[in-house]
């Protein structure tokens, strides 16, 4: 397999088992160990580490340890800022270009959403949660924002996936379903209104922590 595919295994695999909780808030990783668990070389995995750094999901001591960052309420709720502004601007190019099969894919993934919070299922309400917004930033075509996007989003997961684990829900289906409504009507300033403020209430689940 490729080097770059190898890297991007281990930095997604990391990643995830961050975001999980797998790896909790302030445990201790080692390359060798992940690398054994992951059944790769140690060097993409040193590779996944320093991009993780990076995105803040891990902090490095030179000679001394790697360590998953506690979640901070701060970095979260500036994470939210960056991610929101992103989605805002992935719904005001994408609503004009929106086809009626990108509304039903819209509908089908807040369906899956609020029975998945329904069942407690943490795990399928977040991908459903991600496959709905996903149409907007396919439709929308700026890689940029889809980029930048992905790369904070780790960051507030991991505060949702504790607060769907105590019962509670920072997401709405009934948020969605205005949402989609604006899309389906073509009302561009309503759907961006709508996605400010479903980012806005992540940023306030920080503030709350």
């Amino acid at each position: 397999m490729p080097r770059t595919l190898l890297r991007d295994r281990a930095y997604a695999a990391i990643r995830d088992a961050i975001v999980a909780g797998e790896l909790a808030p302030g445990a201790v990783v080692r390359d060798a160990d992940l690398a054994e668990r992951l059944g790769l070389s140690r060097a993409p995995v040193r590779e996944a580490f320093s991009r993780l750094v990076d995105e803040g999901l891990l902090e490095s001591k030179p000679q001394s340890y790697t360590r998953v960052t506690p979640v901070v309420a701060a970095d979260v709720r500036d994470a939210a800022a960056v991610v929101g502004a992103m989605h805002e601007l992935v719904t005001r190019i994408a609503v004009p270009r929106l086809f009626a099969a990108d509304i039903e894919a819209m509908r089908t993934a807040n369906e899956r959403f609020a029975a998945a919070v329904g069942a407690g299922d943490v795990d399928g309400a977040l991908q459903a949660d991600d496959d709905l917004h996903d149409v907007l930033v396919r439709v929308s075509g700026n890689r940029a924002a889809a980029a930048t996007a992905a790369r904070y989003t780790p960051l507030i997961r991991r505060l949702e996936r504790r607060r769907f684990g105590e019962g509670g829900n920072c997401r709405s289906a009934g948020l969605h379903e205005r949402l989609i409504a604006a899309c389906a009507a073509g009302d561009v300033a309503a759907a961006v209104r709508v996605t400010a403020e479903i980012w806005r209430g992540l940023a306030e689940l920080a503030d709350s922590d």
